[in-house]
C-alpha cells in the first residue's frame, strides 16, 4: 500500500446537504467534517441512502451542499464560478461511476480522448496520451471497439482511462465494481490500487463490498448523513 502525505487534499467541515423534494425536506449529509490525506487510499461504507454518493458528489463539485465549507488541493471551490469548477473538475478530479457512462457511439479510444479534446490539446498529443493510457489499462488491442464489444469490465477500464486523461490528482469512484462479475471487480480493483501506490493518486470510492472496500487505507462508515465509524479495512 502506498503511504499517504500527511497533508490533506480534500478537507471539508461541517458539510451538510439538503434536498427539499415533495412536502418535507431530505438530509442527505448533516454535519460531514473530513481530512483525507493526499495519496491515501479512502472507502466509504454504509446502507442505500445514506449520503455515501452525495458525499462524493459535494467533493468532486458536482452538487453543492446547503451549508459548510470544502476545500480541494487547497482551494475553496464553493467560491469559484462555474466556468472555474468546470474547468478545476476537469484537470483536477476524475470520476469513475458503476455503470461506466461511455458514449456509445464512440470507440474506445475516442471515449478516452474526449477530455483532451475539451482541454483542448493538440491532435498528435491527444494521440499519444490516449496509446498510453490504453496500454496502461491493458486494452491497446481493443482501442477501435465500441463500448458494446466491450464486456463489462472492460468498459470500465476505459472509464478509468478516460477518467486519468487529464492526469487528476483526485479520482472519485462510485461503486466501480458493482456492475462487474468477482473476478472482474478484483482485476480492476488491482488497476486502482496500482494508480494509488505507484502514482500516488488519491482515491476516495464509495461500496457495499467489503472484500472491495478492503483495497483501501481506511474504511469510513455512514449512517443517516453522517460518518459514525471508521476502521482499518
Amino acid at each position: 500500500m502506498a503511504s499517504p502525505a500527511s497533508d490533506p487534499i480534500i478537507q471539508l467541515t461541517n458539510v451538510h446537504k439538503v434536498y427539499l423534494t415533495g412536502s418535507s425536506p431530505v438530509r442527505a449529509l448533516a454535519g460531514i467534517t473530513l481530512d483525507i490525506p493526499r495519496g491515501s487510499f479512502i472507502t466509504i461504507m454504509g446502507p442505500s441512502g445514506c449520503g455515501k454518493s452525495t458525499l462524493l458528489n459535494v467533493i468532486g463539485a458536482v452538487d453543492a451542499p446547503t451549508e459548510g465549507t470544502i476545500l480541494v488541493k487547497g482551494i475553496p471551490i464553493l467560491q469559484l464560478s462555474d466556468d472555474q469548477l468546470s474547468d478545476f473538475r476537469r484537470d483536477s478530479i476524475g470520476f469513475v461511476y458503476q455503470f461506466y457512462n461511455l458514449i456509445p457511439s464512440l470507440t474506445a479510444a475516442e471515449n478516452v480522448e474526449l477530455p483532451l479534446a475539451f482541454r483542448g490539446v493538440s491532435s498528435s498529443a491527444r494521440q499519444a496520451r490516449v496509446k498510453e493510457l490504453l496500454h496502461l489499462v491493458r486494452l491497446q488491442d481493443r482501442a477501435d471497439n465500441t463500448p458494446s464489444l466491450l464486456s463489462g469490465g472492460e468498459q470500465q477500464r476505459v472509464a478509468i482511462a478516460r477518467c486519468l486523461a487529464n492526469d487528476p490528482d483526485i479520482i472519485l469512484l462510485d461503486e466501480p465494481t458493482g456492475d462487474l462479475d468477482r473476478a472482474s471487480g478484483r482485476a480492476i480493483m488491482e488497476l486502482l490500487a496500482g494508480l494509488n501506490k505507484t502514482k500516488a493518486k488519491t482515491l476516495v470510492m464509495v461500496t457495499h463490498d467489503p472484500s472491495i472496500a478492503a483495497y483501501g487505507h481506511r474504511v469510513l462508515e455512514m449512517e443517516d448523513g453522517k460518518i459514525v465509524g471508521e476502521h482499518a479495512p
